[in-house]
């Protein structure tokens, strides 16, 4: 799968001993005794376990308030009645194996005119939190784990909850500026905010990877995959394309780490006098940027939402970026 590429693509640190390294640094033991210095500290992992278990508890309680035997529809027979009050819409409302729009509706889904005539901002944050069924939270689940995992052991909690969530906000602000005429849930916006990241990660601290190339290569390739799988329809691919955005500056901000040049103090032999900055130049710079832009972005993206802007009249063509009609299948509007 390609999140599991995703979770791969960290690779060797340039802080490990390289191959004829120990002569001139010193014992490799001197290594090892600072495995909790900054910059290497590794965190136990609970966010990303929270996130998983409440998005399946906020799933359970919509289907808990769908409740498909009391509003059976037109569309024929529950699915998986034996679940009683749990079980799913009719497959031709909800091929998914999840509740009905309404219901979504009721909990909280990004839809547009809620949004801006009623005011309802909130849903920008509720709508990541909801699935449109199992086979949607499955996968959105195990894209967390793959990724997000292996992030909070790296950077912690605070940081990659932040990115998390604010990158979810930020592929809700996009995919509402685009898409009017249907709603929109998932944490894929969240999701693809971390892959975001992982590559301005890899971007900012390029000094202290040995495999760049592949590590780049690697993640690239991950990250067209995804998008690509956006742009078929009901797919909506401009939460992709926005919590990505959002990701790959914020990681910028908050996943700067010391580069290799600095951490060498800790094996160097203690006459040598050590003077380099924990950071480079170009370190300050990107943060300093990708802090702006991610100001400049928001503040124009929110205006254009609460002034109920159509980005489609801005943009005749953006609309390809989400679906693709073929031969095959047509997009809506």
């Amino acid at each position: 799968m390609a999140a599991a590429a995703a979770a791969r693509y960290d690779v060797e640190k340039g802080g490990r001993k390289r191959e004829g390294e120990e002569e001139r640094c010193g014992s490799p033991a001197a290594v090892a005794q600072y495995p909790q210095r900054e910059g290497e500290r590794e965190w136990v992992p609970w966010l990303v376990p929270a996130i998983l278990v409440a998005d399946v508890v906020v799933f359970a309680v919509a289907m808990y308030v769908n409740n498909c035997p009391s509003h059976a529809s037109r569309g024929g027979a529950c699915v998986a009645g034996f679940l009683r009050r749990f079980s799913f819409q009719p497959l031709s409302e909800n091929p998914l194996l999840g509740p009905s729009s309404a219901t979504l509706q009721k909990m909280g889904a990004l839809v547009w005119d809620k949004v801006v005539h009623e005011h309802q901002g909130w849903r920008l944050v509720t709508c990541i939190w909801l699935h449109a069924g199992v086979v949607h939270l499955l996968a959105n689940m195990l894209s967390l784990v793959l990724i997000g995992l292996r992030l909070e052991q790296q950077f912690g909690y605070m940081r990659i909850g932040i990115i998390y969530l604010v990158s979810g906000i930020g592929g809700s602000v996009l995919s509402s500026l685009f898409i009017r005429n249907s709603i929109s849930v998932g944490a894929s916006g969240a999701l693809f905010g971390l892959l975001g990241a992982m590559l301005s990660e890899l971007f900012t601290n390029w000094t202290i990877y040995t495999n760049k190339a592949a590590a780049l290569v690697t993640l690239l390739i991950v990250i067209a995959i995804n998008l690509a799988i956006g742009i078929l329809p009901h797919v909506d691919n401009f939460a992709h394309i926005g919590g990505f955005l959002t990701g790959f500056l914020l990681g910028f901000i908050f996943l700067m780490r010391p580069h290799y040049g600095w951490m060498q103090r800790y094996v160097l032999p203690s006459s040598v006098k050590y003077t380099s900055k924990k950071y480079l130049a170009y370190q300050w710079i990107l943060l300093a940027v990708a802090s702006v832009l991610a100001v400049i972005g928001f503040a124009v993206g929110l205006s254009m939402l609460f002034r109920g802007v159509n980005a489609n009249e801005r943009c005749h063509w953006c609309h390809y970026l989400s679906c693709i009609p073929t031969s095959r299948w047509t997009c809506g509007n």
